[in-house]
């Protein structure tokens, strides 16, 4: 039995601890939470114990670790896992910062652990297909790749203050999906955005509205198209335009019966957010993890896909600053 620890009671700790209940060989040991009524209210619903989150760092009982705290406290929490010897599954992004990141990747490299980037978007069960199918060969070439991604509404702004902005906060997923369907490192980047949604977000310092064309050295091109509203429920579409065709996946509706009557034809809504739409690519992405650890495999994603979205966010958030397009190196 795999002992996990996990860094982050909040919603997508919650998340974690419900996908590890449903594997077998692992069994997650111990919770920590800067909210101590989070942690309690955690550990009774999964059987774990509260610790710190020192204790669990240094706890000679847990083998690996979830990081599902703050981007904030990533770095530091990171660095002294690896120091532990301890393998790490990291949610994104790793740090604000892509330098920062990087310094993460040397101390994890460095200790040789395992670390395992939550881009949990790569486990969607279509999404995968699609993956899948496009390596084989099916459509050819990839020439063109299409990423819509929209939430059904803004996030608190609160939230928007401290999320490090869109780039690196939301769209860091599609980021990683352009760089998973596309099979070769983006060259060029151009970004742009607005505030379209709520003038809050402007206020904050963000944008709610993007979006963003990546060109790799062959010239396959891909763009991304972000909105924090989406008055039809949460919109997660992937297109893939090829020399022999084409492969597309389309949302995830909360049923399949389509009613049909004299005003034509009506479909159930999409999953609403997150949670919903993305419940088996969590169990998907964690089962990954620990086949990982059991094996002694290296995770993928690895640190090196976290750092790589990292730098394409913040050469996005550069060009949307600039207005001009940014040169990968």
């Amino acid at each position: 039995m795999i002992s996990i620890g996990l860094l982050g009671c909040g919603r997508i700790g919650q998340v974690h601890a419900l996908s590890l209940a449903r594997i077998a060989s692992a069994g997650l040991t111990a919770v920590a939470d800067t909210v101590p009524a989070a942690a309690k209210a955690l550990a009774a619903s999964s059987g774990a114990e509260v610790r710190s989150a020192d204790e669990i760092i240094a706890a000679t009982d847990i083998d690996a670790v979830i990081v599902a705290t703050p981007t904030t406290l990533h770095y530091d929490q990171i660095h002294a896992l690896a120091a532990a010897g301890k393998a790490i599954f990291c949610e994104k992004p790793i740090d604000l910062s892509s330098a920062r990141a990087a310094e993460c990747r040397t101390a994890v490299q460095a200790a040789g652990v395992g670390f395992f980037t939550a881009f949990n978007r790569r486990f969607d069960p279509n999404f995968a297909h699609l993956q899948a199918q496009l390596a084989a060969g099916v459509i050819g070439d990839p020439e063109i790749v299409v990423i819509t991604s929209r939430d059904p509404s803004p996030p608190p702004i609160s939230y928007i203050e401290q999320s490090g902005g869109l780039f690196r906060d939301m769209m860091i997923h599609d980021l990683d999906m352009a760089r998973f369907l596309l099979g070769e490192e983006p060259v060029e980047i151009f970004a742009t955005g607005a505030c379209l949604v709520d003038p809050a977000i402007g206020q904050a310092g963000d944008i709610d509205t993007a979006v963003v064309t990546l060109k790799t050295a062959s010239g396959k091109m891909c763009m991304i198209n972000n909105s924090r509203r989406a008055t039809y429920g949460y919109d997660q579409r992937v297109e893939v335009h090829g020399a022999n065709g084409m492969l597309k996946a389309a949302n995830k509706l909360e049923h399949q019966v389509e009613v049909a009557g004299a005003d034509g034809f009506t479909t159930a809504p999409n999953k609403h957010f997150f949670l919903e739409r993305y419940s088996d690519a969590y169990v998907a992405e964690m089962e990954a993890f620990i086949e990982a650890i059991a094996t002694g495999t290296a995770p993928n994603p690895s640190i090196d896909d976290g750092v790589a979205a990292q730098r394409l966010a913040d050469a996005a958030a550069q060009s949307f600053e600039t207005g001009q397009p940014v040169t990968l190196t």
